[in-house]
């Protein structure tokens, strides 16, 4: 301990290193020894540095703290009880149960103070560059007397060896995020054993090639003096985002398992537990205990964080409408006017989106936008403006670079901090880079916009390495991710405005080559998932299903079936499963019971048995050949189409 430490910072750390070995013990689960290496720089954040009101933890202009190192959650459940954040004794006592606010890793919108979801390793880190970036943009545009936070990262070895934290860490140093502060638990521990069993990576160097100011605090973990001074250092670099390289000792300090690699999981017996209690000065038969005057020295370490929220509120309500308006709303005034768009027109519906983001643009002041390194292929560019820069903090055009996965974590976090919506665009294949991130949007809700295109073989001769198959069933199968795949420009008009509007994120699927805009198609019918384009088909033998380009299909084909006597009924499909969420009457009312229907989407064909008794697709990697040919030669065709729907016909006739 540091020359001014008092008794309440000694009952502090100890009471947090007590709860962080009680928790695992109790649940037979979990991982105390990083969350006891780092109760001392938990301790100095929460009551000397960071600036936060626990009566309000929502408070916009509230520092964040991102555990990227999420094994620990432990660390941070015990301070947001200390500090009056919303879990009580008891919540920690059901640590990593069923139903309890204390789950395994710290989850979004379950816990109150959890600014993200982390767990897996990295996505922390990179999510906080996203924060970052939205606190500058805000600072830029409504000034440091509203909006001056700064972003605070627990990360660990592992989170500075996941592919992810070289993508974030660059893409932060260059855009020189003097708000970010990375706090590196060097602990040079793993799961499988000491770090040096498989990296030998100077991190501290690779970090200042980034563009980082790196600051090697060495064995100070102790020293609460020193960790104060660092930590206040940092928020006060004004060029750079900085890596604090902080050299501790998982499981401190335990007798039997500090710098052990089975302090990382649950190696704390009943026996280690009471040896190391009484090192630090805890009952030894008694868990969960709060030393007396713990609670109450948090209340009073706390009092200039409710004054600054308080002092906030006065200035937010005579200068700030605009921007709490922002953090509200950030698309904006609501729905759009679709636009007119002239039936047999071709447009890709990729330059579709093109049009309707720009028409969102004036209004939606928190709509930014950005690709990895395709903006006028994926339609994601704005007109006239901005690129986001160190000189220019709140332009609206993000140039991520060639950094998917980095692109999609940034985007959770401007999304998560508030006063964003992003969208973001790559090729469809290469939502793979990005699907970790995904998956965490679709955990926290976050309410971000994909444009993924190329969407299909339609991509044409760069063939099968960015010809996308199993994407769609892919993404599909991830709850809470809405995947829409709009038949023509009308369409795509209606997805925009149903994911600007909607909750969550979105995946809008869209095509490189030009798609005819379709008579019956519908801006609103995207919300219903799917609907009847050909109305006067009263009574149809066959029923012909088709999403994005292949809808247009399914119109010729009836056009030809019509010649052959047979009434077909066309519907397009742009998001399955809205459709399959509908009620059976609803979903009858569109595919009649005892019709057979007959699907085609330029993809695998998974997951179209829940509807279709037959299904045309391509369950195999694509080819490199003009586009024409490729849809010929894998028989997604009109023909195609015809001749299944005779095959199905003749073969019910049969029986």
């Amino acid at each position: 301990m540091s020359r001014n430490t008092t008794q309440f910072d000694r009952d502090a750390i100890a009471t947090i290193r007590g709860l962080a070995m009680d928790a695992p013990a109790a649940a037979n689960s979990g991982h105390q020894g990083t969350a006891m290496a780092l109760a001392p720089l938990a301790h100095v954040l929460f009551s000397r540095v960071m600036r936060y009101d626990p009566t309000d933890p929502a408070w916009s202009d509230r520092d964040r703290l991102i555990l990227s190192a999420g094994h620990a959650s432990i660390l941070l459940y015990a301070m947001l009880h200390l500090t009056g954040q919303g879990l009580s004794l008891d919540d920690l006592k059901a640590f990593r149960q069923l139903g309890s606010a204390t789950p395994g890793h710290p989850e979004f919108g379950h816990t109150i103070g959890v600014e993200t979801t982390t767990g897996p390793l990295g996505q922390g880190l990179a999510t906080a560059v996203g924060f970052a970036l939205a606190e500058r943009s805000l600072r830029a545009t409504y000034g440091a007397d509203l909006v001056n936070h700064t972003t605070w990262v627990i990360a660990g070895d592992g989170c500075l060896e996941e592919g992810i934290s070289h993508e974030a860490a660059s893409l932060a140093g260059h855009q020189q995020l003097s708000n970010l502060v990375v706090i590196y638990d060097d602990n040079r521990i793993t799961i499988d054993g000491l770090t040096n069993l498989a990296n030998s990576t100077d991190e501290a160097a690779r970090f200042a090639a980034y563009g980082w100011n790196v600051v090697h605090a060495g064995e100070i973990g102790e020293d609460l003096d020193a960790l104060e001074d660092i930590l206040n250092e940092a928020r006060e670099e004004a060029m750079r985002p900085t890596l604090i390289v902080l050299r501790t000792h998982v499981g401190f300090p335990s007798p039997d398992w500090t710098d052990s690699p089975k302090a990382h999981g649950l190696a704390f017996g009943a026996e280690h537990i009471a040896r190391t209690k009484e090192i630090i000065g805890l009952p030894i038969n008694e868990a969960f205990t709060v030393l007396p005057g713990v609670i109450d020295g948090y209340v009073e370490a706390t009092a200039r964080g409710r004054e600054a929220a308080a002092q906030w509120q006065k200035i937010a309500a005579t200068s700030g409408a605009a921007l709490v308006e922002q953090l509200a709303r950030p698309m904006g005034s609501g729905n759009r006017v679709m636009p007119t768009v002239e039936v047999g027109a071709s447009i890709a519906t990729r330059n579709a989106l093109k049009t309707a983001l720009n028409d969102w643009a004036a209004a939606a002041p928190g709509l930014v936008a950005g690709s990895a390194d395709l903006t006028e292929n994926t339609g994601v560019a704005l007109s006239g403006a901005t690129a986001l820069s160190p000189t220019t903090p709140n332009g609206r055009q993000i140039y991520f670079g060639i950094r998917e996965h980095a692109m999609g974590a940034v985007m959770n976090g401007m999304a998560l901090h508030g006063g964003f919506l992003p969208i973001g665009g790559t090729f469809f294949v290469f939502s793979d880079y990005l699907r970790p991130a995904i998956r965490i949007a679709a955990l926290t809700g976050a309410r971000v916009i994909y444009s993924f295109t190329h969407d299909s073989i339609g991509v044409g001769e760069d063939g099968p390495t960015h010809q996308p198959i199993e994407h769609l069933a892919s993404l599909r199968a991830m709850p809470g991710l809405s995947v829409i795949r709009p038949a023509d420009a009308v369409e795509t008009a209606g997805a925009l405005d149903l994911a600007m509007n909607g909750d969550g994120p979105t995946a809008l699927c869209l095509s490189r080559q030009n798609l005819p805009v379709l008579s019956g198609t519908r801006a609103d019918g995207v919300r219903l998932g799917g609907y009847v384009l050909n109305d006067e088909v009263a009574s149809p033998a066959v029923v012909l299903v088709g999403t994005g380009s292949e809808v247009s299909l399914c119109v010729e084909a009836a056009q030809h079936l019509a010649g052959d006597g047979i009434a077909a009924r066309v519907v397009s499909m742009p998001d399955l499963g809205a459709f399959l969420n509908k009620s059976r009457a609803e979903r009858e009312a569109v595919l009649p019971r005892g019709v057979p229907v007959v699907s085609i989407e330029a993809g695998a064909t998974f997951g179209w048995a829940a509807i279709a008794d037959v299904a045309i697709g391509i369950d195999r990697f694509g080819l490199s050949a003009p586009a024409p040919e490729v849809f010929t030669a894998l028989g997604i065709t009109t023909q195609h189409v015809v001749a299944t729907v005779h095959a199905v016909l003749n073969e019910r006739g049969a029986q």
